[in-house]
């Protein structure tokens, strides 16, 4: 009986999770998207052919780098902080681990490496790997998601509701708590 009924209740998590989720969930299909055209387009290292693509390629992966760093960073320190419960779950931890060393290297790269060809740095090839096992660790969070909790609980990051203590003006106070857990 109480599985019929988790099955159909949606859990609630917390509305500066979901944010956060929302925004590194929505960009690293944009990262992966560009990082895929410019390994396409420059890099032809690991393939038989090399696709001729502009270099504004590299730009826009650059781009969408720059945006997602700082998302990134505050979603680890989210999770690390307020949400450390949840790193429990392998998946999630993998997740966050993979995504960290994506954008961090990402970060360390020089973008005239990949248009200059010279793919033999050791940043660029951590960055390469990292990317691909981000696609795989996301689908074993995903399905790890799925199989704890169902589409309820896969549904619960998509929920624009919010209780009360956990509205939008109350993150600073949520975020204030992150240092107080710190000290």
């Amino acid at each position: 009986m109480a599985v019929e009924h988790m099955a159909r209740t949606i859990p609630y998590q917390p509305s500066l999770l979901r944010l956060l989720h929302a925004l590194v969930a929505a960009l690293i299909p944009l990262a992966w998207l560009t990082g895929l055209a410019v390994l396409l387009g420059h890099d032809g290292s690991w393939l038989p052919f090399s696709w001729s693509l502009p270099s504004d390629w590299v730009d826009i992966h650059g781009s969408v780098g720059a945006v997602l760093w700082p998302l990134a960073l505050l979603f680890s320190l989210y999770a690390v902080s307020l949400g450390r419960a949840r790193l429990r779950q392998p998946a999630n931890a993998a997740a966050l681990l993979v995504l960290a060393v994506a954008v961090a290297s990402g970060k360390l790269m020089d973008e005239s490496w990949v248009r200059d060809r010279q793919i033999h740095h050791l940043v660029y090839n951590v960055h390469v790997v990292a990317w691909g096992l981000l696609a795989a660790v996301l689908i074993w969070h995903v399905a790890a998601v799925l199989r704890r909790g169902g589409v309820p609980l896969a549904a619960s990051m998509a929920q624009l509701r919010w209780r009360r203590g956990d509205e939008p003006w109350s993150w600073p106070t949520q975020l204030l708590g992150i240092v107080r857990i710190r000290r």
